[in-house]
């Protein structure tokens, strides 16, 4: 919902369209590998008319979201499980923000923001919205499933992935036809670490991602907040890091609470500590 609500903002904010030509543009994605009923229904209330003030409803509406805890559940279980799912926990964050309505009002008249205007293609930028929006939501779902993989092995259960996305396909509100990839995934694959691994995915992330990267910059470079675009593409970029920064947070870790070092010339799982502040100690097995 979060990522949906990221086109519209882009869409809005970086083209200045109105709801009636984005509603337009929604039912177009709605036809296309985006099909889904949260992309429907959006193409329904952005073409929707207050009946009081005979505006955009959309435009009537009070932008503060309310929450029911279950975005909330699942980024705490994420962390308790130690799962990387930070594109669910940034939708449960702009929630939060959109929340504090008076405390943004206040913050609107003093804190600037960049002056920098969209000046290409309306038809290149929405399509490259379109494939930021497509490949943002294959890393919610590879999070999502990537979290019940890990609970499965933790508490014993026995989940058949392509059969789970097919009952999701089948009817809640997270409904859509890109479901059945993640049950063409799993048939293909039902041990697959990730979906992000699965061949019709890593595909369209090579044809889409120069768009997606594209997106998140511009969003950047003009001052409008995507957080799960970005935080998405931050999860991406870092799943195909063979080497992350971490080894110096963990020696960070290690200088200031002794909490050990594991190094690359060892087996995982033997940790190391160093005597600091003097580097030339000799490093000592605990």
């Amino acid at each position: 919902m979060q990522m949906i609500c990221e086109a519209y903002a882009l869409m809005k904010g970086l083209l200045g369209l109105k709801p009636a030509e984005m509603s337009e543009i929604f039912s177009e994605w709605d036809t296309g590998i985006l099909d889904s009923f949260l992309v429907e229904i959006t193409a329904d209330i952005l073409k929707q008319r207050d009946p009081v003030t005979r505006k955009p409803f959309v435009d009537v509406v009070l932008d503060t979201a309310g929450q029911k805890g279950t975005g909330k559940w699942t980024s705490t279980n994420a962390l308790d499980m130690g799962v990387p799912a930070p594109t669910i926990a940034e939708a449960v964050f702009a929630r939060c923000l959109s929340a504090i309505k008076e405390e943004r009002v206040a913050a609107s008249k003093v804190l600037k923001g960049p002056s920098k205007k969209y000046w290409g293609s309306k038809k290149a930028l929405v399509a490259a919205i379109h494939d930021a929006l497509y490949c943002s939501k294959i890393c919610s779902y590879a999070q999502g499933f990537q979290l019940m993989r890990t609970a499965a092995k933790e508490f014993g259960w026995k989940l058949n992935f392509g059969e789970i996305a097919q009952i999701w396909r089948g009817g809640c509100i997270i409904r859509a036809a890109f479901l059945q990839k993640i049950t063409e995934a799993y048939a293909r694959k039902p041990d697959l670490a990730n979906l992000l691994l699965d061949p019709y995915f890593n595909k369209t992330f090579k044809a889409a991602q120069a768009n997606w990267r594209k997106v998140v910059a511009l969003a950047v470079e003009c001052g409008v907040p995507a957080p799960t675009f970005s935080a998405s593409l931050a999860y991406y970029d870092g799943y195909r890091s063979a080497r992350l920064p971490a080894n110096l947070l963990q020696s960070q870790r290690d200088y200031f609470g002794a909490h050990t070092y594991e190094r690359l010339d060892q087996p995982r799982g033997k940790f190391f500590h160093l005597d600091w502040p003097d580097p030339k100690r000799p490093q000592l097995p605990v």
